[in-house]
């Protein structure tokens, strides 16, 4: 009967905007206290404190068992995190039992980390790196401002992220992943072309060997041979060499080592 009575309580709405954004900002401490036992799970605890506090103020027993619940192993994307806080928040707030959005939190830490990762880590940072990159060697001041921009846009998505998963719930995670596909799929083509071009414009590889076929003529193997069959042949071969051969779990730091003998010993005897 009493927790009747606890649950019409809680159905009263006591999270503010204000406390949405205090997680939000603390949601950015996160992985501050990261460890390969619960990994997480103390920052994602800290930052919905003082609202869980509000939330169960009138029964600290419960608090204990919310606080104790998400001190278990969680490992999600980072700036998505506030979404995920926001949700839970909310079915915290309209009563629902702490067990049942622990599962929750359990069956969605996944999906948001695949999302988010394939959204910034694989597909926005890196595009923005490759562009900001390309504008800095050229000595413009606007790649690592662009770049600052960036990160901070990411970071103030927290705070719409947060309100949305407390008003919403678990149907905006559907459409997210509904939409995730596309998004990728048009952010993968623009990412494989700015490639291209960052192969073409910063990866140099020249063969200085040049052949005498007598009669005081000489042949470049780069001119007139390799420049002829594809410009940029070279680079464009020796990037997917690599990227091969990553794929194939060569150790990295073998491979830059391995480049840089041969880079030495090439230019040594005049052939690069």
């Amino acid at each position: 009967m009493a927790s009747k009575t606890d649950n019409k309580k809680r159905q009263k709405r006591v999270i503010t905007n204000h406390d949405l954004n205090v997680v939000a900002y603390r949601s950015v401490l996160n992985q501050a206290t990261f460890n390969y036992e619960r990994m997480q799970s103390i920052g994602f605890t800290a930052s919905m404190g003082s609202a869980l506090k509000k939330i169960y103020k009138d029964d600290p027993k419960t608090l204990s068992t919310v606080l104790h619940d998400n001190l278990e192993f969680i490992n999600t994307h980072n700036t998505l995190l506030p979404y995920l806080q926001g949700l839970m928040l909310s079915l915290y707030e309209g009563g629902e039992d702490p067990e049942t959005v622990k599962k929750i939190k359990i069956s969605l830490f996944g999906p948001l980390a695949g999302i988010g990762d394939a959204l910034f880590w694989f597909t926005l940072l890196p595009i923005m790196a490759g562009i900001c990159a390309s504008l800095s060697s050229d000595g413009n001041v606007l790649g690592p401002i662009l770049f600052a921009v960036v990160f901070f846009a990411a970071f103030l998505l927290r705070f719409p992220l947060a309100k949305i998963g407390y008003k919403t719930g678990t149907s905006a995670l559907d459409k997210l992943q509904e939409n995730t596909k596309r998004i990728g799929n048009a952010a993968s083509i623009l990412g494989v072309t700015i490639l291209g071009g960052l192969i073409a414009s910063y990866v140099s590889l020249n063969v200085l060997t040049v052949i005498d076929i007598g009669h005081g003529a000489e042949v470049s193997l780069q001119t007139d041979f390799f420049d002829k069959i594809m410009p940029n042949l070279l680079p464009f071969a020796f990037t997917f060499l690599i990227y091969f051969l990553l794929k194939k779990k060569v150790n990295p730091t073998l491979l830059i080592c391995i480049i840089i003998v041969l880079a030495i010993l090439c230019s040594f005897l005049g052939i690069l």
